[in-house]
């Protein structure tokens, strides 16, 4: 993948720059969500993914609908069912078929499930603040957010995961 390693035919290959900076970021990203999915797991015996659906709901005005979850956490739809299956047993999510289109279903958060975001919060708070934010000044993490948001927004311009074709299943 660098300037002297041969690239697949017809694709320039990465700069030594581009390399570092997509290592350094993958890294960076790796090192994080570990961090976080070690203290989520040790204060509330939830995953990284299961908080990211309890978060964005709590976050929410109403309930989402498991479309909208999927588009918003970046996960696959038969992972975020399943994961949701695990919330919904636990008694933090409920799902219903949404009232506005029947063939959606509407997630919930529950009382527990806010109860739950509201003790984990200020721990998950503190550490992203050390691990991310800390080795940042003010420039750099106003400069950090103008880049990721630019990153994200180019990306979202492609097809959501959730309007991805289902593969289907080869018969024997």
């Amino acid at each position: 993948m660098s300037e002297s390693s041969p690239a697949a035919e017809g694709v320039q290959p990465l700069g030594p720059a581009q390399l570092n900076t997509y290592f350094v970021l993958l890294e960076s990203v790796s090192l994080l969500q570990y961090q976080l999915e070690q203290q989520l797991r040790a204060e509330g015996g939830i995953s990284y993914v299961q908080f990211e659906l309890l978060a964005r709901l709590a976050d929410a005005a109403g309930p989402l609908t498991m479309t909208q979850l999927a588009d918003g956490v970046v996960y696959s739809r038969s992972g975020l069912t399943y994961q949701a299956g695990l919330l919904e047993k636990a008694g933090l999510i409920t799902r219903r078929p949404d009232s506005d289109d029947e063939r959606a279903t509407a997630v919930t958060l529950t009382d527990e499930g806010r109860a739950l975001i509201q003790r984990i919060l200020p721990g998950h708070v503190e550490l992203v603040r050390r691990l991310l934010f800390d080795p940042l000044t003010g420039e750099d993490l106003r400069h950090l957010g103008d880049i990721m948001t630019r990153v994200r927004d180019h990306m979202r311009t492609q097809p959501a995961r959730s309007a991805a074709p289902r593969k289907r299943r080869r018969e024997n």
